[in-house]
């Protein structure tokens, strides 16, 4: 083995770059990893326990699926409105606000003693998952230094696999421990756990510097959110817009409607097991890990191409290629891989693209309007379902949306390396 991938000492090494934070830039590193991991662990709760709600309430899947729908909406309302507010009063505090907020409702969720009051919980609670990613975001991308920026952030974003392992683990915990008509109640008691993570961000994490700078700057304007659609900055804008909304809706014209079209036109078994999902989540945590250290070796552009393309190659697999349940299971990992692998490099980039003054409105922005556009997709897919077979629908609209996602790669400046300026 080459001994220079592990030494501490080699700038060359792999993990390099993290040997040479400061301990107020790990201190913020681990901060953001497991904010975020607490944020996919309280917002993948939902997906565990609508089987039970549906039997213990008489829910129709409708209804199941308008909470879902609902809490997307919200949060990209909810990240909107986080960048904004980050611009406005710091990026540690709105990430405190976020992580707040999220648990409270999660908790609210447990206590909803009917559908009425679950989808209000579950909405309320949409507006700080969304804001989670765009405050943490934000201040990852300012604290790290240029080169090492992709792989920090990246590696942040991987915390949404572990969270999401963690879900299942207390799923299956505390299903096993009760009945079930109070393990899902429990499931979401839990989600009270990242509002005393907030204790040691309060503590320990500091603004950053360029941040803290722009803010000192002398008799400035106050920053505007409008600023973001100025002559100078709308094509920008407008570009990360398409780019975002391509990821967003290639993830979930796949990851809604894949299980449905593999269940009832493949026959597969598999979709429904623990070991199915095992796949995936491993494949997603490994997408983001080595999309993380692409993004800085290949360069923002290079690496969406890349991991798009990769996409694109699996939604026509899953929807064209005769597969058995054996190897459905295995290509799990692929889906995994690509589909959230393509996220990695999303919070650098947008990141570089904004000044410091207006980073947080054009980053919550940006991203959360390909949010609220990418959800819209599934809802199209089924529509699309009715004239024309859904695993061709699926193919199309997954194709569509990644075909976008390189487009507006390819037109967007490359970022890599860039030094941020207030």
């Amino acid at each position: 083995m080459n001994t220079q991938v592990l030494s501490k000492k080699d700038g060359d090494g792999h993990f390099s770059w993290y040997h040479a934070l400061t301990g107020k830039e790990r201190r913020t590193f681990w901060s953001c990893k497991a904010g975020y991991g607490l944020d996919a662990m309280d917002t993948q709760f939902l997906s565990f326990v609508i089987p039970t709600l549906i039997a213990t309430w008489g829910l129709s899947k409708s209804d199941a699926g308008l909470i879902g729908t609902v809490t997307l909406l919200t949060s990209a309302i909810g990240g909107w409105l986080a960048g904004i507010l980050s611009d406005r009063i710091g990026r540690v505090k709105a990430l405190q606000i976020t992580i707040l907020w999220f648990a409270f409702f999660t908790v609210l969720c447990g206590l909803a003693q009917n559908y009425t009051q679950l989808l209000w919980a579950r909405g309320l609670m949409g507006f700080g998952m969304g804001g989670e990613w765009t405050a943490g975001a934000i201040l990852m991308g300012e604290v790290i230094r240029a080169k090492d920026r992709g792989k920090a952030v990246g590696m942040v974003q991987s915390g949404w696999a572990l969270g999401w392992g963690v879900s299942a683990m207390l799923y299956a915990l505390m299903f096993s421990l009760l009945p079930p008509e109070w393990a899902w109640r429990a499931l979401f008691l839990l989600g009270v756990l990242p509002a005393l993570f907030v204790i040691f961000i309060r503590r320990f994490v500091d603004e950053p510097e360029v941040f803290l700078a722009q803010q000192a700057v002398p008799n400035k304007d106050q920053a505007s959110f409008w600023q973001i659609f100025s002559p100078k900055m709308i094509s920008v804008t407008l570009r990360a817009v398409l780019l975002t909304t391509g990821a967003q809706g290639g993830y979930y014209a796949i990851t809604t409607w894949l299980p449905t079209y593999l269940k009832t036109e493949r026959h597969l078994t598999v979709l429904g097991t623990g070991g199915y999902l095992a796949m995936v989540i491993a494949g997603s945590y490994v997408g983001y890990i080595i999309s993380a250290f692409l993004t800085d070796y290949l360069g923002r552009k290079k690496n969406f191409i890349l991991f798009g393309f990769g996409s694109m190659c699996v939604a026509l697999i899953y929807t064209r290629v005769p597969v058995t349940d054996g190897v459905m299971l295995f290509l799990g990992f692929p889906l995994g891989f690509f589909v959230s692998g393509v996220f990695s490099g999303m919070g650098a980039f947008l990141t570089e693209l904004f000044p410091t003054a207006i980073r947080g409105s054009g980053q919550g922005f940006s991203y959360n309007m390909g949010r609220a556009v990418g959800a819209l997709f599934p809802l199209l897919i089924g529509m699309s379902s009715q004239t024309m077979a859904l695993g061709a629908s699926i193919g199309v609209f997954a194709g569509v949306a990644y075909g976008v996602m390189i487009l507006a790669a390819l037109t967007l400046p490359e970022t890599a390396g860039k030094q941020l300026e207030s």
